[in-house]
């Protein structure tokens, strides 16, 4: 079976790759002094942070007005089958990131300077849009898929409350698309502070 074909496989293989290359890159170099830890730690927040900020994107610019389109039969289809498995990549792909940030921030930063309060003003923006998937988006959307899920299994109507749970969802999910630029400017602004 080609490794391509399946996204596990091809993360695995792109992991592996990863390791060679740097190992390689270690003997064509002779670098013998790096910070391999902290290394490690930035790579591990860029994974998780392209994986958190590309489907918060994907969210705001493309699904919420595909999900307009939609009649509520295709709803009942396409919102138990689509959302669960792009939020749990979402909130988990959160939660790495803001634990290898804090992890990379003290390892790296913790000494002050202008690139540390820069990081900072970053990381402090990232730690409010984690709250807001852990503490309103994802409770507001598990609730939304299971009385979609409910409606397509048993045929009953969709609660009233759903479209207020839709709302919430929203909203912090806008706050989070907001606070993301601002965020991404300090994160990679930070080591050009001198």
């Amino acid at each position: 079976m080609n490794p391509l074909d399946n996204p596990n496989q091809t993360m695995a293989l792109g992991f592996a790759l990863a390791i060679v290359l740097a190992i390689v890159f270690v003997l064509i170099t002779g670098s013998s002094s790096m910070d391999a830890w902290g290394m490690v730690l930035r790579w591990l927040h860029f994974l998780a942070g392209i994986t958190w900020i590309g489907l918060l994107y994907f969210f705001n610019l493309i699904n919420t007005a595909f999900m307009k389109e939609l009649d509520a039969g295709q709803k009942n289809v396409v919102i138990p089958r689509l959302m669960p498995r792009a939020l749990a990549w979402f909130r988990h792909g959160a939660t790495v990131t803001v634990v290898a940030g804090i992890l990379l921030y003290i390892h790296l930063y913790a000494k002050g300077g202008t690139g540390a309060i820069a990081l900072g003003i970053g990381g402090v923006l990232g730690i409010i849009m984690f709250l807001n998937v852990w503490l309103i988006i994802w409770p507001n959307q598990k609730k939304i898929i299971a009385a979609v899920s409910k409606t397509a299994t048993a045929g009953t109507p969709a609660p009233p409350e759903m479209a207020g749970w839709g709302r919430k969802a929203l909203l912090a999910s806008r706050v989070n698309f907001l606070l993301s630029i601002p965020m991404l400017f300090f994160m990679g602004a930070g080591s050009h502070f001198k």
